[in-house]
């Protein structure tokens, strides 16, 4: 039975190092997709490349800095992206379909549950969906950053089997094997520690936008949602089919994890928190280890304004993220009962629930500290 695979691809991977799409690029990439397909796979593209695309088709010398400048860049780009797309995969027989997201269409549940509904149409009909930010209205703190958060929020939405990010490097290694010779790949990663963030590269070329560090941040984001991922290179044909028969050129980040339900989903991976609660030791070991709620005995403060219903992150005392939930209190409320047992709080303020947030409403996503790297 084939497997739903969800495949990202960067701007290095499609255009010309001076910018402008390379045909030859795109149709090795529609060619290694193609072959999934052939073979009985759901496929979903995530695709960067429109800035880079269009910015000489539009008359600038490089690569925009401004952000209007890059949003003309994208209007023009992503028009000549997807007719290359088109023409390439028409050669096998493939129709596709372009989708174009922004981060706050996955903060509505709604709006995401609606996106889901229409690539389930499009895969039931064999139609190729294309995804990409939809630069020309995103801002900066809204953008993925290089698509590779977008990949890991579309593969969580979609529930693939697997999450593909294809780049020019063979794999995460220990340094950049660019300048230090000795650096060692990592073959596989079953925990994203603090560690793995730290040896991270930057960006590998000039028309890109994202580096290692945001590859694995999307890894963490896709194995927390059950999501095996893999980070390389697809540079020879078949390439693609080994890396999804476990023997590609880069780096496996597993996970034991089990999908998690749509609501968890939304709440852990596709919604944007609208504030933070920080807690203490305790309550962060109930959360993590323990499968309790957290009760306002654990908590130490909350950030931001924010209402009951609404998503937030929690952190520890230590200021780590520990995970995303909702909240049964406001902002005011958590602030004036932080600290109390359930009875107390209950008299100083009125709330749905005691729990300040229900573990059924909860999902954690720790960075990890011990490295959990195998070379």
């Amino acid at each position: 039975m084939g497997q739903r695979i969800v495949v990202k691809i960067g701007s290095s991977s499609l255009t010309a190092e001076e910018g402008g799409l390379n045909r030859g690029k795109v149709d090795f990439m529609a060619d290694e997709l193609a072959s999934l397909y052939a073979a009985g796979h759901e496929v979903l593209l995530v695709t960067s490349g429109a800035v880079a695309a269009g910015f000489r088709q539009i008359g600038y010398a490089s690569r925009p800095k401004l952000v209007h400048e890059k949003q003309a860049a994208a209007a023009v780009g992503q028009a000549l992206l997807m007719q290359a797309y088109q023409e390439a995969f028409v050669r096998h027989g493939i129709p596709v379909a372009q989708l174009l997201l922004t981060r706050p269409d996955f903060g509505h549940r709604d709006r995401a549950q609606n996106a889901q509904r229409t690539v389930e149409e499009l895969l039931k009909q064999r139609v190729l969906p294309i995804f990409n930010e939809n630069d020309t209205v995103a801002v900066d703190e809204l953008k993925f950053g290089e698509n590779d958060t977008l990949s890991a929020l579309v593969a969580n939405l979609v529930k693939a089997d697997g999450l593909y990010i294809l780049t020019d490097m063979d794999g995460l290694y220990t340094a950049d094997p660019r300048k230090s010779p000795g650096a060692s790949k990592i073959g596989r990663v079953d925990v994203i520690s603090e560690d793995l963030y730290r040896i991270a590269s930057g960006a590998g070329s000039s028309v890109g936008t994202g580096g290692m560090r945001s590859k694995i941040e999307a890894a963490r984001i896709a194995m927390q949602g059950g999501i095996p991922t893999f980070v390389g290179r697809v540079a020879e044909p078949g390439d693609l089919r080994q890396a999804v028969a476990g023997d590609g050129k880069g780096t496996y980040f597993m996970t034991s994890l089990h999908s998690l339900s749509a609501k968890k989903h939304w709440i852990g991976f596709l919604s944007v928190p609208q504030g933070k609660i920080r807690v203490d030791a305790g309550a962060e070991q109930a959360l993590i280890r323990g499968g309790k709620s957290l009760l306002p005995a654990g908590v130490i403060a909350a950030e931001g304004d924010f209402h009951p219903g609404d998503v937030v992150e929690v952190a520890g005392p230590d200021g780590r993220t520990l995970g995303r939930g909702v909240s049964n209190y406001a902002a005011w409320q958590i602030t004036a009962v932080a600290g109390m047992g359930s009875e107390e709080a209950a008299k100083r303020v009125e709330a749905a629930r005691a729990e300040v947030i229900h573990r059924d409403e909860w999902v954690a996503t720790p960075i990890m500290k011990e490295a959990g790297s195998h070379e």
